[in-house]
């Protein structure tokens, strides 16, 4: 009898144990994102979580294809309802400070999980060749509001960024996702982000150097430091200013001579002058009072300079470089990139709401070259790009349990001397949507999705698209898939 009892109670500890560590998995957010981690009941430990995963089918051979309608290196501008599978989970830990101190205490961390091949999330393992990548993209500690002075200040890896057109995926004007550190008071945001990694095979301002010091040559960390100012103006209650100021530099590599039994050009090849650049940018944010809750538009211009002219792909860090560096000098002098991003939501009705967006890109690299140019190791890149995309979601709630959006997008790119590519695309889904909310950001979504593209000649042509390039020259695409989206929001 006593010994059933002992074993009784021993269970019953570890269930209470178990139940405990169950729930330090129950939520975070991240204040400075769009969408926001809603904190569960438990003080100390929450999760949060983004994911979205499905199946497809096409025409072209009567099973999956895995790749998107959408213009080469446009990523999601253009429209995002044919993304692969992606999971993110977020646990944050929260920590008491002594009593009576209001400093709120957290360590954040985000997992990601993504098969790098076209097969399926539930189909592949990290042991599969081309298979699951497991990502570590956020590991930051933040104590916010020190003191109830309003004061905050983080260190570590952060995705540090703020409005998102959603519909294209695009963290347009101030995304300094890295790792650094920052800190807030009221409206002013100072953060230093400092970007570095032994890659060998970037086009980009290499983040290395040849460092022979100790008579064999290696690799070594060449550091972008970027230090960035950010400040909100208040006009009234519905409009607003925000002004973004950013430094870049990157060191020399290593300078000395060579060991006499190394190759004369080896230091030529990997060892390149120092660089800078810099960002200059302003958004506007206004709220449509008169239209419901949730009703806004933000117009941002952003011009970049140097090394700081700004990514591609749909990539929108301030911190990435786009084009070739100069041939005689090997630095982005004269490179520049000027973005303009207009995004509007308007909830029009309880029965429909609009939401709409424009991205605007051009972007010069550092050679004199306008089409394509040498850059490192022995690679060639396009040294100029214009790109233009205008897209639309209109989400219709016909009860509250099943919506309708339909996606209408135009996107055209130009890469160098090259014609315009041009892709036009209609999505249609239905949603089933469990939760029973009206509301555009409302989730989990459970779509039925059909996407139709047309293409014009020269993207026909020149396999302009991922979808193209599996099969061939066509005038149009084709997308059906089942697919289902979520995150815990607040």
């Amino acid at each position: 009898m006593n010994q059933n009892l002992s074993l009784l109670i021993d269970n019953q500890c570890f269930f209470k144990r178990f139940y405990f560590i169950g729930l330090l998995f129950i939520i975070s957010f991240n204040s400075y994102s769009q969408i926001n981690y809603e904190y569960a009941k438990n003080k100390n430990f929450y999760l949060g979580s983004y994911g979205r995963v499905g199946v497809d089918w096409t025409f072209e051979n009567g099973g999956s294809v895995g790749r998107r309608l959408n213009l080469n290196n446009m990523g999601s501008i253009g429209g995002r309802l044919e993304e692969q599978d992606y999971l993110e989970l977020v646990p944050n830990l929260v920590f008491t400070p002594q009593k009576g101190d209001s400093t709120e205490i957290h360590v954040q961390i985000r997992l990601s999980a993504y098969s790098t091949s076209l097969t399926s999330i539930g189909n592949t393992s990290t042991s599969s060749v081309g298979g699951l990548t497991l990502a570590l993209p956020e590991i930051y500690a933040e104590a916010r509001n020190i003191r109830g002075a309003g004061l905050n200040v983080w260190i570590g890896s952060r995705m540090y960024r703020g409005a998102d057109a959603h519909i294209a995926d695009h963290f347009y004007f101030n995304d300094h996702s890295g790792q650094g550190v920052g800190a807030e008071y009221k409206k002013t945001r100072l953060a230093t982000i400092f970007v570095a990694s032994v890659d060998t095979t970037s086009t980009l301002p290499p983040y290395f150097y040849l460092n022979i010091k100790t008579g064999t040559p290696s690799a070594s960390l060449r550091q972008r430091t970027v230090f960035i100012g950010e400040h909100d103006f208040t006009i009234d209650n519905n409009n607003s200013f925000t002004a973004l100021a950013e430094y870049h530099h990157m060191e020399s590599g290593e300078n000395e001579a060579l060991n006499d039994d190394t190759e004369d050009n080896l230091e030529d090849a990997v060892n390149y002058p120092s660089d800078y650049g810099y960002v200059l940018g302003v958004r506007y944010h206004r709220n449509f009072k008169k239209l419901k809750s949730g009703s806004f538009n933000d117009f941002t211009l952003r011009y970049g300079a140097g090394i700081a002219n700004g990514g591609d792909g749909g990539l929108s860090k301030t911190w990435l470089t786009f084009g070739a560096p100069d041939n005689h000098s090997l630095t982005f002098k004269g490179a520049y990139s000027l973005a303009l991003v207009n995004h509007t939501v308007l909830n029009i009705s309880r029965n429909y709401t609009f939401n709409g967006y424009v991205i605007y890109t051009k972007s010069k690299g550092g050679s004199d070259l306008d089409n394509l140019a040498p850059t490192y190791f022995d690679q060639e890149v396009y040294n100029r790009k214009t790109d233009f995309t205008v897209g639309s979601r209109h989400e219709f709630f016909l009860t509250d349990y099943f919506h309708l959006m339909a996606e209408l997008h135009y996107s055209q790119r130009k890469d160098g001397t090259n014609p315009y590519a041009s892709m036009t695309k209609l999505s249609i889904a239905p949603v089933l949507v469990p939760t029973g909310l009206r509301d555009i950001w409302a989730r989990p979504h459970l779509r039925f999705v059909a996407s139709v593209a047309r293409y014009n000649d020269y993207a026909m042509k020149s396999l302009y698209s991922p979808y193209l390039q599996f099969t061939g020259e066509n005038r149009w695409g084709y997308y059906l898939g089942f697919k289902a989206e979520w995150w815990l929001w607040k």
